[in-house]
């Protein structure tokens, strides 16, 4: 069973680094043998060793991350030898590879779970490539990815979807199934890839395991049974991805250093958790190098530009933040919930989000993040109650973001969310307490592709009480796809048919999908339904 040095993780807490991505900075090689050890001279195994899939993401205009693990065995650590293994790769401008324009050979080695990163280069912009991996006699599906458009270069329109929130137990992944036949240049993943609960015997299809993930193997174990989804590998094969987590990555609603239930995990075993959690989540995602973890630091969150369109700021809301006030539930808000102090994204990430919105020159900037950002009262008439663990329960750095929306007044700003299960369009009001106030963005929350939300009813009846929420739906599960242009903002809910009020969220794998509403956002306007 993998191990992790607690010294190293502790000393790298100290000095965790400052590493802030704009667009065009991001440089780096694919991961090969960075450990002395041992090649396997040829490469032979018990089972197919990419049952994992393939995926790619971190789409520049001259390179992107191809991404595959070998797991012939994915349930038992992945079942490789404790060798590293040589894995070559293709890149290829047709779609049968005939036409090879990249190819090379990058080392998998066990340090990183036989998990490799390419980063392949000199590709051209805003173009749509296949790849390949093959090690031994063996070779994997053929993935598709596309390069950006150059930074500043006009681009008329770009098409992505968002989704989050994908819970094994709770339901199957159709919506991955329709999501890989779309037409999209990108998908955007906001977190909840995994769920760390422990296995229900009597759920839709039991989580793996004995308990709650906490080692390294553990969290690669319940990876490989996420990536295990014909749909959800479907999907990451049709497109780039970027991806950021939330909580369920690590432990349901932690903080920076503080667990859900500090009295049950002492510090030290959480951070020996967290840093497994982190190692787990590079090793399945497509990521550049400059998120290989140190210890308990990952860096995390970057900024993707696609010509003069869109630029994507990607927070990590999770792994910098001040403790959850009032508790982490839905409460009303306590005084410590309007604390000055308090932080959902630690002042470096904030101070890198202004600079980078006071900079850019794309149409539309998007806020590429977690937990719901619009003030939202749960319950009707005189009581009040918030999401404390979502921005509701930090006021006060949220109010920074909106008078800096308000007084430095950066094109189009779009927050996208996840986290919450259900579906909502919503202004983003300069001061929530004065609805007439100034309406300064505009926030869509995606719903899960399969995680349960079971307080539709307490919500609809507080909705009078929350003006500037345009549409909320938490009876369906999908995603949600965007068309921008140089005019508009597009977002179509694409949703799966309501489930029943008991049993899993998607109990039929084929569900059909349908566009169940649309919105539109002009070029300096608000959004409304179409």
């Amino acid at each position: 069973m993998a191990t992790l040095n607690f010294d190293r993780l502790l000393s790298s807490r100290i000095r965790r680094r400052q590493v802030l991505v704009g667009a065009g900075a991001l440089t780096g090689l694919a991961i090969a043998n960075q450990f002395s050890g041992r090649v396997i001279a040829q490469s032979k195994f018990s089972d197919y060793p990419f049952k994992l899939g393939i995926a790619s993401g971190e789409p520049l205009p001259n390179s992107v991350i191809l991404w595959t693990r070998l797991a012939p065995d994915p349930l038992n650590g992945g079942g490789m030898p404790t060798v590293n293994v040589p894995v070559k790769w293709q890149i290829a401008d047709d779609e049968n590879m005939r036409r090879i324009i990249r190819s090379g050979t990058v080392m998998a080695t066990p340090e990183f779970g036989h998990s490799v990163h390419v980063e392949a280069q000199g590709l051209r912009p805003a173009t749509w490539y296949w790849y390949r991996f093959r090690v031994g006699n063996e070779v994997s599906p053929i993935g598709r990815t596309r390069t950006a458009p150059r930074f500043g270069d006009r681009t008329d329109e770009f098409r992505f979807a968002f989704a989050s929130c994908q819970n094994w137990e709770q339901g199957y992944y159709p919506a991955y199934k329709h999501m890989a036949e779309e037409d999209l240049d990108l998908v955007v993943h906001l977190g909840d890839y995994i769920y760390e609960g422990r296995p229900n015997p009597q759920a839709l299809r039991s989580h793996e395991g004995t308990g709650e993930p906490i080692t390294l193997e553990q969290y690669r174990n319940r990876y490989a049974q996420y990536k295990s989804d014909p749909n959800l590998q479907a999907a990451h094969a049709a497109f780039p991805w970027i991806v950021t987590w939330d909580d369920h990555e690590v432990d349901n609603n932690w903080a920076d250093e503080i667990p859900q239930d500090p009295e049950q995990q002492p510090r030290e075993q959480f951070l020996e958790r967290r840093a497994a959690a982190f190692q787990a989540y590079y090793e399945n995602m497509p990521l550049r190098r400059f998120s290989i973890p140190s210890g308990i630091d990952l860096q995390l969150y970057r900024r993707l530009t696609f010509g003069d369109l869109v630029e994507f700021n990607v927070l990590d809301t999770r792994q910098y933040r001040s403790n959850q006030p009032c508790n982490d539930r839905i409460e009303p808000r306590c005084p410590e919930a309007f604390d000055p102090n308090a932080t959902m994204t630690g002042s470096e990430q904030e101070q890198w989000l202004f600079k980078g919105l006071d900079r850019s020159r794309a149409r539309w900037n998007v806020l590429a993040q977690q937990v719901v950002f619009t003030q939202h009262d749960w319950t009707a008439g005189p009581e009040s109650a918030f999401n404390i663990d979502a921005w509701d329960g930090y006021v006060v750095p949220r109010q920074r973001i909106l008078d800096f929306l308000k007084q430095r007044r950066p094109s189009n700003p779009v927050v996208i969310t996840g986290d919450t299960h259900s579906s909502w369009v919503s202004d983003l009001k300069a001061d929530f307490n004065n609805p007439d106030s100034e309406t300064v963005g505009t926030e869509f929350v995606g719903t899960s592709i399969s995680s349960s939300f079971g307080a539709s009813d307490r919500i609809e009846a507080a909705l009078p009480e929350s003006p500037w929420v345009k549409y909320f739906n938490g009876r369906q599960r999908g995603y949600v796809r965007c068309n921008l242009n140089r005019d508009r903002w597009r977002n179509d809910l694409r949703l799966l048919p309501p489930s029943p009020p008991t049993g899993p969220t998607v109990s039929d794998p084929n569900a059909a999908i349908s566009t169940a509403v649309s919105f539109e956002l002009p070029n300096q306007g608000t959004v409304t339904q179409v």
